[in-house]
């Protein structure tokens, strides 16, 4: 099945990991200094991931690609968390399973908050 997806050029990347995080369904990882997308069904093909790439090395691609598969990325993001790398709010800490957490930047860093601590960002 053809559909978007996201490609990283290997000779781009210079491994700095900023894409990773931005990453919902945790496809992108970096293994030996270069980012990856270890398994397309995880990629929702979104490119929330582009922007954040210093060096332009992300794009999206048609491309012959297994389809998106949901229940495998939260299978994903499980395990992860259970290896303490699941997605939290930098501020408080709160996870997924207490809050609604959503992607932002914040002193040029890619990362994610929380619903309670945003307005504390917005406002001061």
């Amino acid at each position: 099945m053809k559909r978007k997806i996201v490609r990283i050029d290997e000779e781009l990347c210079t491994g700095c990991g900023l894409c990773v995080t931005p990453c919902a369904e945790g496809a992108i990882e970096i293994v030996n200094g270069k980012a990856k997308v270890l398994r397309e069904e995880l990629c929702d093909g979104a490119g929330v991931c582009l922007s954040i790439c210093p060096v332009g090395a992300l794009s999206i691609e048609e491309r012959e690609a297994p389809p998106f598969d949901p229940e495998a990325a939260e299978r994903n993001l499980a395990e992860k968390k259970l290896q303490g790398q699941g997605i939290t709010c930098f501020r408080c800490g709160r996870g997924e399973d207490n809050g609604v957490l959503l992607f932002t930047r914040y002193r040029g860093q890619s990362t994610w908050v929380c619903t309670r601590c945003l307005p504390v960002l917005i406002h001061g």
